[in-house]
């Protein structure tokens, strides 16, 4: 067999990049946004804050009850079956200068408008500095010596992961991403962008929101202007095939095609008795 040696740029190539080694799958869709701006727009009239992330999220939780190999945790050369659906959604702080997260419990078993309520009761701690766990977790991680931090990092990843251990005495909880991650690039004016699954997460999939843009769509043989959500995915090749993919895709759609359908009435209820039905959980 006929061998040459690599010459020039790919000879420079090889020698910077490994062979491919991540099992990490990138997909996008468009969904129309109309019946997201319904349920946004009763959500209103009822008095909860609703943005398009929070009805993601929902759709997330509702595609990993419709598929739960996908809510599961690998390890040992073992899948683990998590308990609950639990989302975790990152956020900005820190006027923007720093990223932290929320994970919101058995999203598989609230509605959204609940979901959108603990999100942001909990995410306001956050932003004002009263959130305790993630006051004491950051003060650590700055603390630590940035040789030492890695070694720390997988350490805690370990523990809460892949042992599934409880240790909140050190500020470190179970899953603390929980089954899978979501977040808006929208908000920075970004139509879409991909994300990668670190190591550390433990979760099979992480969801990012784009911006509502305005596009030209064919509709029965005709093009109309309407009003799209760029949705974008990173998924653990390792949990699911293409399969699995198909059906937590399809759940997905089905959710953000008619949430209202899905959602039960919307109650009114006020900032105020809001914010006592949840300061037990900040």
């Amino acid at each position: 067999m006929k061998t040459t040696p690599l010459r020039g740029w790919r000879r420079v190539a090889s020698a910077m990049w490994h062979a491919p080694n991540d099992p990490q799958i990138f997909g996008a869709l468009d969904i129309d946004a109309r019946p997201i701006r319904a349920l946004i727009a009763q959500a209103t009239i009822a008095g909860h804050r609703l943005t398009p992330t929070h009805v993601v999220g929902r759709a997330v939780a509702h595609a990993l009850f419709q598929v739960p190999e996908l809510n599961t945790h690998i390890a040992f050369g073992r899948s683990r079956e998590h308990p609950t659906i639990d989302v975790f959604f990152i956020a900005s702080v820190g006027k923007g200068n720093d990223l932290s997260g929320v994970k919101i419990r058995d999203a598989g078993g609230k509605s959204v408008v609940e979901i959108a309520d603990e999100l942001n009761e909990r995410g306001h701690a956050l932003k004002n500095g009263r959130d305790k766990n993630f006051a004491r977790s950051k003060k650590l991680t700055n603390a630590v010596p940035s040789l030492l931090l890695r070694p720390l990092l997988r350490a805690s990843a370990f523990l809460t992961e892949t042992l599934d251990l409880d240790l909140k005495p050190l500020g470190l909880e179970r899953r603390p991403f929980g089954s899978a991650m979501v977040t808006s690039v929208g908000m920075f004016g970004l139509p879409h962008g991909f994300a990668p699954l670190a190591w550390m997460y433990g979760v099979p999939l992480l969801v990012l929101v784009g911006e509502l843009t305005t596009k030209a769509i064919v509709v029965d043989g005709r093009i109309e202007a309407r009003e799209m959500l760029p949705i974008t995915a990173t998924i653990d090749h390792r949990y699911v095939d293409g399969a699995q993919i198909a059906r937590a895709m399809k759940a997905f759609r089905e959710y953000l095609a008619a949430p209202l359908e899905f959602e039960p009435p919307l109650e009114k209820i006020g900032p105020t008795e809001r914010s006592v039905r949840l300061a037990g959980e900040l």
